[in-house]
């Protein structure tokens, strides 16, 4: 749990990188990659993690401008990963400018819990790294080239003319 925005505001960055970069890599074809028919899409899941900024947010009183959860899914990737760029980036701006250090330990109504806003930025990031290793998977399925995220992905060590370690 956060202690002050920066703490947050510096894993968020991190994080939002890391997302970003997979954002990147879609392309508009693999916006239909899905395990099984029930299952979420890719396209799907990267939408999803863009709307869940706002709607999330949201219910801790922060405003700014971001896409409404039920926005339907855009067909160009292009769309979806500059849509998390300028959402992600309002709301680090809203954070930084309506919240205190203080502001943390106020509970709002959160899914029909009280949750301070520390933790709503805790299970923020934790939602976004769950969505992002959903993608990966189909990302692979894809075609596509996983970048890395904690560490180099296979095609990332092949580059460099290594083999990737087996676990």
């Amino acid at each position: 749990m956060y202690h002050t925005i920066e703490e947050f505001i510096n894993d968020w960055n991190n994080e939002a990188i890391l997302t970003q970069n997979l954002l990147d890599v879609l392309t508009d074809e693999s916006l239909k990659q899905q395990v099984i028919e029930e299952n979420r899409t890719l396209g799907r899941l990267a939408w999803h993690i863009v709307t869940s900024l706002h709607e999330m947010m949201s219910r801790t009183g922060l405003t700014f401008e971001g896409v409404e959860h039920d926005h339907p899914v855009p067909v160009s990737a292009k769309e979806i990963a500059d849509s998390y760029r300028i959402t992600s980036d309002n709301m680090l701006k809203a954070i930084r400018e309506q919240w205190t250090d203080d502001s943390l330990q106020e509970l709002d109504d959160m899914y029909g819990e009280k949750w301070p806003k520390a933790v709503t930025l805790t299970v923020i990031i934790k939602h976004q790294i769950h969505h992002r290793g959903q993608m990966t998977v189909l990302m692979r399925q894809a075609g596509l080239m996983v970048p890395g995220v904690y560490g180099p992905s296979r095609e990332e060590w092949e580059a460099i003319g290594m083999t990737a370690p087996e676990i």
